[in-house]
């Protein structure tokens, strides 16, 4: 990237930094405990007057019936619920328009969102749409495009890592057009989170591996980015030692309460930190081939994490030794190169352990590179506060090397 593009992004970069001070980060009203869905949240919400909301699900989920206890306990304090099982695994504009006339026409006031990513970005998208009804989904994409509040949002993540129960962000897609964008507002924060562990019990090992490296890879491109601040670093550091610790014991056994509560909170802090200190080229890449290919964001972020760290060089070698002194991954007396290589060893072993491929091979056509460098570059600069800007050209590069 030339002199003059690097520093456009990075005044535009400042600018936002300072403009974020005026802004409203307010974090969720946070039930925390094993048992909260069923015991906690139905007071909670007796408690804010309303009397109907619109449950967000995906049908497996749906028809496991983890809403049930909870539906019944929200009936006996007079709380109804219109139930919208449609939840795919994509937020996609069909889906979300057909949730914001369902939605209208139950008389709801709030929403409910219980599932992974998918579940949560598809409430914060109805809820952006019901309240702006005037702006269409591409118009609302990009940074603060909601300009009236939606109704009560309240999110339930059935997985650790997408964090989006914290998050200003929700991803949506355009099929018609192979495209994947952010819709990024301190609105879409949701009023309050439920941290369950109890519905993680039955999770997968492929999900918990994919949603696990993606609360790493939100916690990573936040730490090292140059938007970060005392608390942001914190809830980073803090996220990258519980995953650390308690990701490969929650991957071996998804009964282990200590791992999935603490991959949980991984999750919820590491979205604490990235919604105010943003991610980087490995999200800007991920979406790119999410929208190309439908690969899974969790999968794809995971396969590209190393390559980005390795492609960013010395810029990232300070930020990836505090990570590694902090991790105890290398003794303290190694240069910061040395230790910013045993964090991508890490991550690599961890892709390894969990038997998630080392590139793209048989999925990433050499013809898309440059189509997909280009959106990637549109949605990283000049928001993304990276540690070294790429224009398209360098990330093709990138692209080219997770080809196998």
């Amino acid at each position: 990237m030339n002199l003059f593009a690097r520093c456009y992004c990075r005044t535009y970069q400042k600018v936002f930094l300072l403009a974020r001070r005026f802004l409203d980060f307010s974090e969720p009203d946070l039930l925390e405990r094993e048992g909260a869905l069923k015991e906690d949240l139905p007071a909670t919400l007796k408690m804010t007057g309303l009397d109907h909301f619109f449950l967000v699900i995906s049908k497996f989920l749906f028809d496991k019936g983890v809403h049930l206890e909870m539906e019944k306990a929200l009936k006996e304090r007079g709380i109804v619920l219109t139930i919208y099982s449609d939840v795919d695994a994509e937020p996609t504009f069909d889906l979300i328009e057909k949730g914001v006339s369902l939605y209208k026409e139950s008389g709801s006031q709030g929403l409910i969102a219980i599932g992974g990513g998918s579940a949560m970005d598809t409430m914060k998208a109805i809820g952006a749409r019901i309240a702006n009804p005037k702006k269409s989904l591409p118009k609302l994409g990009g940074v603060l495009k909601v300009t009236h509040m939606p109704p009560l949002m309240v999110a339930i993540p059935t997985t650790a890592g997408t964090g989006s129960e914290v998050t200003v962000a929700a991803v949506v897609v355009d099929k018609a057009n192979h495209d994947k964008f952010s819709i990024n507002d301190p609105k879409l924060i949701p009023d309050i989170a439920v941290l369950d562990g109890s519905l993680l019990a039955s999770l997968p090992k492929s999900l918990i591996a994919q949603t696990g490296m993606d609360a790493l890879t939100h916690a990573i491109e936040s730490y090292i980015g140059h938007s970060g601040t005392k608390k942001t670093k914190k809830d980073a550091l803090t996220a990258m030692k519980l995953i650390h610790e308690h990701l490969p014991s929650f991957y071996k056994d998804a009964k282990n309460v200590e791992a999935r509560d603490a991959m949980l909170k991984a999750s919820y802090l590491a979205g604490l930190s990235f919604t105010k200190a943003y991610v980087g080229y490995v999200h800007a890449l991920a979406h790119a081939m999410g929208g190309f290919y439908g690969t899974s964001h969790g999968w794809t972020n995971a396969v590209l994490l190393p390559y980005v760290l390795k492609a960013f060089g010395k810029s990232a070698y300070k930020k990836l030794a505090e990570i590694s002194d902090h991790l105890a991954l290398t003794g303290k007396e190694a240069n910061p190169q040395t230790k910013a290589a045993a964090v991508i060893a890490w991550i690599e072993e961890l892709n390894e352990t969990f038997g998630i491929e080392k590139n793209f091979a048989g999925i990433l056509k050499k013809e898309d590179i440059p189509a997909l460098a280009k959106h990637a570059e549109k949605e990283g600069n000049p928001l993304y506060p990276v540690p070294k800007e790429m224009n398209a050209k360098e990330l093709e590069k990138i692209l080219e090397e997770t080809m196998g």
